[in-house]
């Protein structure tokens, strides 16, 4: 099976989320991926989250389609083995503080002299410039810095942080994005460049317009649950038999549809429903009414008369709801995939359907070094030579 960046050889060298994420995301459409990790305890997302049998899960599904190979490269011995790696990679990815690389004599000045087509992503919390530069930088951080912990609560609670690595997540994906810009650029170009991500950027931008609304009216954005101060009725409502459902009004049509639904089409002529933010205003009125009428049906009679009315709505689902949901099934949201320590196991497959160049996932994240010899030794490196590296702690 031909698949897209089945050309392309990725060294991730980074740690936890964002830049592993990343690599997994362009491992998922074929990319030779080689996992750089300590030779002691490896990356530390191997014991974050539920583990089973002493096999970290998260790991299991952030490191799928990868090799692992273990390398000190805070040795001399391992940073010449790198340097091995770099001569024939396209892309190394990296999220040590600004400076690291370059005390190992592995900075993308001495990088691009052994493979001018390099490109490295630096992925870091605060970027490479700037007083914070320096600063250690994880996802959590940026939430609270980019303003979306401002803005995610109830309006009388606290700022509110998510319960996952959104950061972290939206920066992967941003990762992946810029290696791909450059990758193509290379083509134009013929030379490769240093990808610079802030993972306090990325979130910002997908915020929405509050820079400009700052900047042009003053505006603050508040905290308001899950009402929106672009459209109304735009809430999480209760069904009789106790399940919730989630419903926007985002386009003028829906929000009619929506009053006629439940039986109260003469808010329809008031002056300020004709537009989303004015709705907004009147958001405590359009609650009553649909809420009110939502509360009256179970969750599935609900789900029955707004698909008939072609109103927007969804149910609220845990993940035992995912895995039963027809519509992820269809999708083959949720991938099988045999793995050596656990045998069977799910997690979500790749990100979208390429008609042509299909991605796929072949393996689940691998045990600490397993790809090491069988890496080392396609770079002219012996067994022997791998047997008295590993006395010395370099693998």
């Amino acid at each position: 099976m031909t698949q897209a960046l089945q050309d392309i050889k990725v060294i991730d060298m980074a740690t936890l989320f964002a830049g592993p994420m990343a690599a997994t995301m362009l491992g998922d459409f074929g990319a030779d991926v080689i996992k750089i990790e300590h030779p002691k305890n490896g990356d530390p997302v191997r014991t974050h989250g539920s583990s089973k049998n002493g096999v970290g899960l998260w790991w299991k599904m952030l490191s799928r389609n990868k090799k692992s190979v273990t390398l000190y490269l805070g040795s001399p011995e391992g940073q010449e083995i790198f340097k091995k790696l770099v001569k024939d990679a396209d892309v190394v990815i990296e999220n040590f503080r600004p400076g690291t690389l370059e005390k190992w004599g592995l900075g993308y000045d001495e990088l691009v002299k052994i493979n001018p087509k390099l490109v490295l992503a630096r992925v870091t919390g605060f970027g490479q410039i700037g007083p914070y530069a320096t600063r250690p930088g994880f996802g959590t951080l940026a939430e609270a810095m980019s303003g979306f912990a401002s803005i995610t609560g109830t309006a009388d609670g606290p700022p509110t942080l998510p319960p996952f690595g959104l950061a972290d997540g939206i920066s992967a994906l941003t990762t992946a994005y810029a290696i791909m810009t450059a990758l193509h650029a290379r083509n134009i170009t013929g030379k490769g460049q240093v990808i610079d991500l802030a993972i306090i950027e990325p979130i910002l931008t997908v915020l929405g317009p509050q820079v400009i609304a700052y900047d042009q009216l003053g505006e603050i954005q508040e905290r308001r649950g899950n009402r929106s101060s672009n459209n109304a009725p735009r809430n999480t409502y209760i069904t009789a038999d106790g399940k919730w459902v989630a419903i926007s009004t985002s386009a003028q049509a829906i929000a009619e549809r929506v009053m006629h639904l439940v039986g109260r089409p003469e808010l329809i002529d008031e002056p300020w429903f004709a537009s989303g933010a004015e709705r907004a205003k009147h958001a405590d009125e359009l609650d009553e009414a649909v809420g009110g009428w939502i509360a009256q049906r179970n969750r599935d009679e609900v789900m029955a008369e707004f698909e008939a009315a072609q109103a927007a709505v969804a149910p609220i689902y845990d993940i035992t709801d995912i895995f039963k949901d027809e519509q992820f099934s269809a999708l083959g949201t949720i991938k099988t995939v045999q793995d050596e320590e656990l045998g069977p196991i799910k997690f979500q497959n790749v990100l979208f359907r390429l008609s042509d160049t299909p991605g796929a996932i072949n393996t689940a994240g691998p045990s600490l070094g397993k790809h090491t010899k069988e890496v080392l030794n396609k770079y002219g490196i012996s067994d022997d030579q791998i047997a008295e590296l590993k006395t010395k702690g370099v693998v």
